[in-house]
């Protein structure tokens, strides 16, 4: 059961004058099936409490909801929305990861609303009209406006295709301003209790708050913080006329799902208390049997593909850790293609192997993006650059795009960001190294990648739809081919450190 408990930051106000507010909010779900699952019996949970304060009861996600290309997995993640209650959603980056097309058939059978005020649809696209700046909410009599932002670093997180196309979002700077717009069209409608979903990262989110007026709450994303409780500073802060604005963000992956409790001066519209859980999914929320038939019926049973004897611990933060869970899907990568390496951009990982049966569903939970898989023959000097690019990330906001997995090559990286070394290792296991100062632009090497990486995105190579060295293109992702590498083994194996990545001061 979900309780409340002391508001965290009080204000004083006549009792007669107030209203209360129930807000249950999520975002960077990352179409993750299992805690989906979850998060809808945290939904009906919250929907059946009881409290004597009697509020209003909003929700809201802020983005990331859907990952990916696949569209059975896509549907799943876009009727859940709707099986839980959501009334709106912002447009998260992986909301792009769908072609517009289908996106908008998506949106058509959708009860929730997908909000960005910063975007500018093309004329003739399919996701036209299909986007909305803002909505009003009205709940026991109260309206409440909410607005939606979308990431304005979206080219970077979103491989080249027809949604980058169709749809642009505006800067920063021309973010505010367009928020600071909206606000002011409905507090022209009397509107006076304000919620902007934003998936811009909580550094843009913070900018927001102090540069606009008329925002209460920002319901956060992009950036996978996770903000618990309310403290000045961190997730208070005071708008251009000096009222509280509170900042949430629920961390990543539907790991945790948040209500915040709010109470309002109703006349002026401004804060006068307010209250933050921040609740585990996992460990506070079963999945249901109705839940999973509904899943299963979209997406089929499962097959089951091999089994882990034994797995190593996930890390902490996989941008920038040594990820034996990513490094098995590298080799099989390496090895269903056969190829001299494989490079994966660490941020396809979105999930870790257990002790026990592996089947395809949690295959493809932890790496969701069904991308298409792609041969390369890739220079010596190309490779280095990405590896670099990688090791940026060490000290990048955000720690993106996030370090290059390998598979047939190992590499020691700083903790300030630098490449030090890089060693290729060939298919009789012969150690040969490299001079990553120096490399060599008549070596080259096959490689093993993803389409999304190869034509540019996260920037370790750069941007080109058609990139001259790839060879040999597949209709599948690296998903399929961690389960073809599984069943191969025959008999159950160990998700290890091998030490291919090292990490030193």
């Amino acid at each position: 059961m979900i309780n409340a408990v002391t508001p965290a930051t009080e204000k004083n106000t006549s009792t007669q004058n107030k209203v209360n507010t129930s807000i249950f909010y999520i975002n960077d779900v990352h179409g993750k099936m299992t805690n989906m699952e979850r998060i809808y019996t945290a939904a009906m949970d919250f929907d059946t409490f009881q409290s004597s304060k009697e509020p209003d009861k909003l929700k809201l996600a802020s983005g990331d909801i859907i990952l990916g290309e696949d569209p059975k997995a896509n549907k799943v993640a876009n009727k859940f929305l709707d099986w839980a209650g959501f009334m709106a959603n912002a447009l998260g980056n992986h909301e792009m990861d769908v072609v517009p097309q289908r996106l908008a058939e998506l949106m058509a059978d959708s009860k929730y609303k997908l909000l960005a005020a910063n975007v500018h649809v093309a004329d003739g696209s399919p996701m036209k009209d299909k986007i909305h700046k803002s909505m009003v909410i009205e709940q026991n009599g109260h309206k409440y406006g909410v607005i939606g932002v979308a990431p304005s670093d979206v080219a970077d997180r979103v491989k080249i295709n027809e949604s980058i196309r169709d749809i642009s979002v505006d800067g920063i700077e021309d973010t505010i301003k367009d928020i600071q717009a909206e606000v002011d069209k409905l507090k022209s409608q009397g509107i006076n209790k304000i919620i902007l979903l934003s998936h811009s990262g909580k550094i843009n989110d913070e900018r927001i708050a102090q540069e606009t007026d008329g925002i209460d709450i920002i319901h956060g994303g992009h950036t996978h913080d996770l903000i618990t409780g309310v403290e000045t500073g961190e997730n208070l802060f005071f708008s251009k006329s000096g009222e509280p604005v509170v900042i949430t963000q629920g961390g990543k992956d539907g790991e945790n799902v948040g209500i915040l409790n709010v109470e309002w001066d109703n006349d002026k519209g401004i804060i006068t208390s307010v209250q933050n859980n921040v609740i585990s999914t996992r460990s506070s929320f079963n999945r249901t049997l109705p839940m999973k038939f509904a899943v299963e019926k979209i997406l089929g049973k499962p097959e089951i593909v091999g089994q882990i004897s034994k797995a190593a611990k996930a890390p902490n933060n996989r941008l920038i850790e040594p990820n034996p869970h990513a490094n098995f899907i590298a080799d099989a990568m390496k090895n269903e293609l056969d190829t001299d390496i494989a490079l994966l951009n660490s941020a396809n990982i979105r999930g870790y192997f257990s002790e026990g049966t592996v089947d395809t569903r949690l295959m493809a939970d932890i790496t969701p993006f069904k991308n298409t898989m792609l041969i390369a023959v890739i220079s010596e000097p190309e490779i280095v650059n990405a590896l670099k690019k990688g090791a940026e990330s060490m000290n990048n906001v955000g720690n993106k795009p996030g370090i290059m997995i390998t598979s047939g090559m190992s590499y020691t990286v700083s903790k300030s960001g630098e490449l030090k070394s890089l060693n290729f290792i060939d298919k009789e296991g012969k150690v040969i190294p490299i001079d990553i100062n120096n490399p060599n632009p008549e070596k080259t090497y096959t490689v093993a990648l993803d389409d999304f990486c190869a034509t540019g995105g996260d920037g370790y190579f750069p941007k080109n739809v058609n990139p001259e060295f790839i060879k040999e293109k597949f209709d599948f992702d690296k998903d399929l081919l961690a389960c073809d590498y599984l069943k191969k083994q025959g008999k159950p194996i160990e998700i290890k450190d091998d030490g291919r990545i090292a990490i030193v001061d």
